[in-house]
């Protein structure tokens, strides 16, 4: 379930000693399990209404209809960029000094926003080089698959153009920032070294990817307070990360913003755009909707795993990580230097559910779970 889930979690521990064989193995989970929600996320989300995804549903419709003649193109297409990017990785890090076998699975693992590595110590035994190109692919991991065929059927700028990027840009370098002078203020880096640790392991959370080159637990309480709140962030719809998405973040500022200038002028007419396009308020309601049932889970997780004997932490970022397939929690035992091996059986099939919970967008599986679906 971590795997196919690109979650990242794992119960495995001396990952170099295993067979290449099962690492490979797990890779291609992950790489399998990517290309799923890329197309899940395109092609089927948008016309369930999940969680306010209809809102790209016009982009995807004339995807298919206008500029690619079948939806099978769509998803041939889909495949090309994904496997051209993974391409790419593989050669980056392979003429950066990875063998072959390490630049295969981790490359694997980064595209695909997934996170498994072939080391215990994840990435924090390469090099400053490795981490920029690893932090470049899981960007791109993080970003919307459509636009990048755009690119290629019309390159241009302007068919990169999308708020969604360009919000999740601007978070990423901001909050990368932030953590990179608050590393180089604290004295634990100097400051290449803190930029690039912050930027790599902001991005990896924020992607959902669940990379890491330290032990950021240990980097003091506003690291720990920041990993946990941007657990939640996501990125792009459209693309391999999981999390709540950008997009609903936006939504729900622009929501805010109207409600703020209608209390000024009540009998005023506001209305929401996005990427240039008027909004639909039943496109609010439903990413409203959406958050409040995935922090409804969130609390419901974290109670039962408190149930099955595991403390606050653990289960308060165990759910989170899970709901929002990132990979790795905080604290002692589940955090970025530790796993899940040790916790119990009933915990871990928790959290499996929660793992699928999460990269379904939680609406479409929950409904099979209402009366009112079975009564057709």
């Amino acid at each position: 379930m971590s795997g196919i889930t690109t979650t990242g979690s794992t119960i495995l521990s001396g990952l170099e000693r295993l067979p290449h064989s099962l690492l490979l193995w797990r890779a291609l989970l992950q790489w399998i399990g990517g290309l799923g929600v890329i197309g899940m996320a395109v092609s089927i989300l948008p016309f369930l209404r999940v969680g306010g995804m209809r809102l790209f549903q016009t982009e995807s419709s004339d995807w298919s209809d206008k500029s690619l003649p079948r939806l099978a193109h769509l998803a041939r297409s889909l495949f090309f960029v994904y496997a051209l990017i993974t391409l790419a990785c593989i050669l980056s890090y392979w003429l950066n000094g990875m063998t072959l076998f390490d630049a295969v699975s981790h490359a694997l693992t980064t595209v695909s926003t997934g996170g498994y590595a072939t080391d215990d110590r994840s990435m924090g035994r390469f090099d400053n080089s490795m981490l920029w190109i690893s932090t470049l692919f899981m960007l791109l991991g993080g970003m919307p698959f459509v636009l990048f065929i755009r690119f290629i059927s019309k390159p241009s700028l302007g068919a990169l153009a999308d708020d969604q990027v360009f919000a999740f840009l601007v978070i990423v370098a901001g909050l990368s920032l932030c953590l990179g002078i608050y590393l180089i203020a604290s004295g634990q880096y100097e400051p290449y070294d803190a930029l690039t640790q912050a930027a790599f392991n902001i991005t990896s959370v924020i992607t959902t990817t669940g990379f890491a080159s330290a032990d950021y637990s240990l980097w003091g309480g506003f690291s720990l307070a920041l990993f946990f709140f941007v657990t939640f962030i996501g990125g792009c719809s459209g693309s391999t990360s999981g999390g709540m998405k950008i997009f609903r973040f936006q939504l729900s500022y622009l929501f805010l913003h109207r409600q703020i200038k209608m209390q000024v002028h009540p009998r005023g007419l506001f209305s929401i755009r996005f990427n240039g396009k008027e909004v639909e308020d039943d496109i609010i309601f439903s990413a409203v909707a959406f958050s409040f049932l995935f922090f409804m889970a969130l609390v419901v997780t974290t109670l039962l795993l408190a149930i099955l004997g595991l403390d606050y932490v653990t289960s308060l970022t165990g759910a989170a990580t899970a709901l929002t397939n990132v990979g790795p929690g905080l604290g002692d035992i589940i955090g970025p230097a530790g796993n899940f091996s040790s916790l119990p059986d009933a915990a871990k099939w928790v959290l499996c559910f929660a793992m699928l919970l999460g990269r379904l967008e939680l609406l479409s599986l929950m409904v099979l779970f209402t009366p009112v679906f079975w009564r057709g």
